[in-house]
């Protein structure tokens, strides 16, 4: 990414973010397009978006592609309390935290987690949930409230959606021969794959979604988010996140019969398939430009041992759609749980406190900031945070000459 496309990116990320925050989150409705209107205010100032940021992923049928344009469509929808929005929520619509650089990215705002950590270091669900929305609807009865007892409190950016169909089809079994729990092989890396029961089928699967890799498939990822954040309940998760206030208080705010997604009759879907839809069949951000720098910067990668977490590639197991099937994808992270340094104190579904889901990289160059929280601003930022298992990794990384960690530098930022 050259520096002017660097500038421009990250404000323009600051121009989308906000301008969709205030749309999605404050209930700003049509006529108001606020996507049309960033994208007339990037390319006023002379930016551009990646290539192919936000395409469906080639080779799709077109009822796949109706699948993904539907859903899109639903994506970009502001919700209203009338419809079942809050009385708990973060955003009013999937795109207030999912939308740099296009619909379907990230923003560089942050949920906020919390719970206890007693004498002896164990972790405690407080106030029956770990999530605490930043809003609710008006009269505000129902705001979320932090329990006294809080002493470990979190925040954790979006994670983009780009190429998540292809993520969702990789079978745990390629996922599970990744694992090293207990690091036999001594390198250090001891990585294990999250094992949940999928809300959406019943099924214990590997999880691979979220920081916690606390879910397994996009549909359970669509109906804990329609609940969880905009308060929106639906057939898998039909009860209202209570944010620490008590069922008495929710039930005076909570004023639209649960479950509160429903069947289209002109479709046959709920929103949370039509979210999936649009998941399933959103490509990866594409590869930047490849030089000679960045081919030397991967084999730095290699050689330092980021790829140990950070595998290059993954395939795709079996799949009814050719799309998906039996596809190789440049994820370049292993799904799997770690103790980098970086945990972020809370215990969620199969992961302990410490833990992280190993990021995915593709698309780095597009998103800021980086690590769970955005603490880092850069990658170099990211890097000095990286503790724990990455330590003999980090050791290498600041023993590498200047010229190899600028190649490394150049093969992250072609991401």
């Amino acid at each position: 990414m050259t520096a002017a496309f660097a500038k421009a990116s990250a404000s323009q990320a600051l121009v989308l973010a906000a301008l969709i925050w205030i749309a999605t989150t404050l209930g700003v409705s049509a006529p108001f397009d606020s996507y049309a209107f960033v994208n007339s205010v990037v390319f006023a100032q002379g930016g551009q978006f990646p290539a192919g940021a936000g395409d469906p992923l080639p080779g799709i049928t077109p009822r796949e592609f109706e699948d993904f344009r539907l859903g899109l469509d639903d994506f970009k929808s502001i919700e209203q309390p009338s419809e079942g929005l809050g009385p708990l929520f973060n955003g009013a619509g999937c795109a207030a935290c999912h939308n740099v650089p296009v619909v379907g990215g990230m923003t560089p705002m942050t949920e906020m987690r919390a719970g206890h950590r007693d004498a002896d270091g164990k972790f405690h669900v407080v106030g029956f949930t770990t999530l605490f929305q930043m809003f609710s609807i008006p009269d505000h009865r129902c705001q979320a409230v932090m329990p006294p007892e809080v002493n470990v409190i979190a925040r954790r950016m979006p994670i983009p959606l780009f190429g998540a169909g292809l993520v969702e089809a990789v079978a745990d079994e390629t996922l599970l021969a990744l694992e090293d729990p207990f690091d036999r092989d001594r390198d250090g890396i001891s990585g294990r794959a999250a094992l949940v029961t999928d809300v959406a089928t019943g099924q214990r699967r590997v999880g691979r979604f979220g920081w916690k890799a606390q879910i397994a498939t996009l549909l359970t990822f669509s109906g804990d988010a329609y609940t969880n954040e905009m308060g929106i309940t639906n057939d898998m998760f039909p009860l209202e996140p209570l944010g620490g206030i008590s069922q008495a208080r929710l039930r005076e705010c909570d004023l639209v019969k649960d479950p509160e997604d429903f069947v289209d009759p002109r479709t046959g879907k709920r929103a949370i398939d039509n979210f999936e839809g649009f998941m399933k069949f959103l490509a990866p951000i594409p590869r930047g430009a490849i030089t000679d720098e960045v081919r030397a910067g991967e084999q730095v990668f290699a050689a330092v041992g980021c790829a140990s977490c950070h595998v290059p590639t993954l395939t795709t197991g079996a799949n009814r759609s050719a799309a998906l099937n039996r596809k190789t994808l440049a994820l370049f992270s292993d799904l799997l749980l770690h103790d980098v340094g970086t945990g972020d104190g809370i215990e969620q579904g199969a992961a302990e406190q410490n833990e992280i889901r190993t990021p995915a990289l593709w698309g780095l160059r597009v998103r800021r900031p980086l690590m769970h929280d955005g603490s880092a601003a850069t990658v170099t930022d990211a890097i000095g945070q990286h503790r724990g298992e990455a330590a003999g990794v980090i050791e290498r990384y600041r023993a590498a000459s200047e010229p190899m960690r600028r190649a490394l530098l150049a093969f992250l930022d072609s991401m």
